[in-house]
C-alpha cells in the first residue's frame, strides 16, 4: 500500500511541474515573462559620463545580454525584440570615502550609473525609464587602474541584476 502512495505522489508532482511549465509565465529563476514573449533586444549602451572608461560600454552591454540569455528562454535579436532595452551610461566616478583622522581616505568608491529605457511589447504597463546606480569600495592604497576591470565587472553584474529584476521579476 505504501508503494501506491509514493507512485501517486510522483504523478501529482509531475503533473504540477507540467502545469507550471506549460503556463509560460514562470521560470525557475523567478522571471515572470508574459505569454507569447519570445525575444529580447538590447541596444549598445553608450558611455556619456564625464569620464570615459574605454571598455565600460561593451562590458555592461554584454553582461546585460548574458543575463537575459542565461536566465530566460528568450531569443536574443539585434532589434525589435518583444522586450527591448536601450540607454546609456550616465555617470562613472571614483571618490574618496571613509575619511580617517589624518584627513586621508581609507577607501575610495567607484560608482557607475546607467539610464535605461525598457519597452515590453506584450505588456506595455511594464515599460520603464529609470536610472540604476551601484558602487564598490576599494582600498585607497590601490591605484584605480590596477583594480578597475574587476570593480567594473562586479558593478555591472549588480546593475544587470537590478535591471533584470525590475523588467521581469514582478516582486
Amino acid at each position: 500500500m505504501n508503494r501506491y502512495r509514493t507512485s501517486g505522489f510522483r504523478v501529482i508532482a509531475f503533473l504540477l511541474l507540467v502545469a507550471i511549465a506549460g503556463c509560460g509565465t514562470y521560470s525557475f529563476t523567478g522571471a515572470s515573462i508574459p505569454p507569447g514573449t519570445e525575444s529580447v533586444s538590447i541596444s549598445f549602451f553608450e558611455n556619456r559620463a564625464s569620464i570615459i572608461q574605454p571598455s565600460l560600454s561593451s562590458t555592461f552591454t554584454e553582461k546585460l545580454k548574458d543575463r537575459f540569455v542565461s536566465q530566460t528562454n528568450l531569443r536574443l535579436v539585434p532589434n525589435n525584440g518583444d522586450l527591448h532595452f536601450e540607454g546609456y551610461i550616465s555617470d562613472y566616478q571614483s571618490r574618496p570615502v571613509a575619511i580617517q583622522g589624518n584627513e586621508q581616505a581609507a577607501l575610495n568608491r567607484l560608482t557607475i550609473t546607467v539610464s535605461v529605457n525598457f519597452k515590453n511589447k506584450k505588456d506595455p504597463k511594464q515599460d520603464f525609464d529609470s536610472s540604476f546606480s551601484r558602487y564598490v569600495d576599494y582600498d585607497s592604497r590601490k591605484n584605480l587602474s590596477t583594480v578597475e576591470q574587476e570593480l567594473i565587472s562586479e558593478i555591472c553584474q549588480q546593475l544587470t541584476e537590478d535591471i533584470f529584476n525590475k523588467a521581469v521579476i514582478n516582486w
